[in-house]
């Protein structure tokens, strides 16, 4: 299975703190644990061309794996008008952390996705809520982070088909923070942790979730629906 792991790539760039954390880019950390769980995985940043999202990459890609913050805005339309089409025909999306506010969150959700933040080195207690469902295969009942970026309700989103995991938070707010959607063809999981100061990328429970969720979102190769005037399968008898 081919996965492509995008990054904005900007704080890595600005910022020495975040470029200690992942030396070699958000998406290259990402990139490398999918790869060991044995995918094929390449990454894609904001400032190639096309944002690295071809149209040889997009159709070759089973599942994208999606990331950004501060340039939500640089992302193109007609890049995220390819990539809502490649979801709506079958290519599985998994939205991480702040990509919440990406413009292809927002568009596949249809609501602002707007929320509640905080950055105060909070613990964060991710707690497994559907411990059957395939995303949280080889889980305890939570996931607990040391430090991390607070997110609130109102998490301004559909309500999803599936709730995988609830957080909370040191400074006593809950977050719906594992969340499923369709949408086409195309599945669609939001996973909250991720925040760029922070090594939660090199948690090995956070990695199992993600790794878990590509093989979640993964096409199933069902047909594609055929839409528009239909002729009958059977003989209409005339009135």
């Amino acid at each position: 299975m081919k996965v492509t792991v995008w990054n904005e790539n900007r704080h890595e760039q600005k910022n020495p703190e975040v470029r200690a954390v992942y030396p070699e880019g958000i998406h290259s950390a990402i990139a490398g644990f999918l790869a060991e769980a044995g995918y094929d995985a390449r990454t894609a940043t904001l400032d190639e061309p096309e944002h690295g999202l071809t149209e040889e990459v997009l159709n070759s890609t089973d599942v994208l794996v999606w990331w950004g913050h501060i340039a939500h805005d640089e992302v193109r339309d007609e890049i995220v008008e390819k990539v809502k089409q490649r979801v709506l025909d079958g290519m599985g999306l998994v939205v991480l952390h702040s990509g919440h506010f990406s413009k292809i969150f927002k568009v596949l959700m249809g609501t602002s996705c707007d929320l509640k933040w905080r950055e105060a080195d909070e613990k964060e207690r991710l707690w497994v809520i559907n411990p059957a469902h395939p995303i949280a295969n080889g889980l305890g009942e939570y996931i607990e982070l040391e430090k991390e970026e607070m997110y609130g309700e109102h998490f301004d989103i559909p309500a999803p088909e599936e709730l995988v995991f609830v957080s909370w938070f040191e400074g006593g707010e809950v977050f719906r923070s594992g969340c499923t959607y369709t949408r086409g063809k195309g599945k669609i999981f939001y996973f909250r942790p991720g925040h760029e100061t922070y090594p939660t990328y090199h948690n090995k429970d956070i990695q199992k979730v993600i790794t878990n969720g590509v093989a979640w979102a993964a096409p199933t190769g069902s047909v594609k629906p055929v839409y528009g005037n239909a002729k009958p399968l059977e003989a209409i008898a005339a009135k």
